[in-house]
């Protein structure tokens, strides 16, 4: 079953390799989206493949990379958009 979700992640996540983290594990996964730093220092994160592998996914982004700190993650489900292709960071 194919899940899209929209994420919210707070914390130290930005100026630490979070959103190439992201992209790392998402390309790793064949998940299709894009990762973005956000003016409020938040780094937001669209997301869609299968569902497992969203889920593991977001356990990684829980953990992020080793200069990051985590402390939050809003998820958002939406509905899937099927003309997607790959994995990339928005400026």
């Amino acid at each position: 079953m194919e899940k899209r979700v929209l994420v919210t992640v707070s914390g130290l996540v930005q100026g630490v390799g979070f959103r190439m983290f992201v992209v790392r594990s998402a390309s790793r996964l064949g998940l299709k989206g894009w990762v973005k730093n956000m003016p409020d220092g938040t780094v937001r994160i669209d997301a869609q493949g299968p569902a497992g592998l969203i889920d593991e996914h977001l356990s990684d982004v829980r953990i992020g990379p080793p200069a990051s700190k985590v402390s939050s993650l809003d998820v958002v489900e939406k509905q899937p958009d099927h003309s997607r292709k790959g994995f990339t960071v928005l400026m």
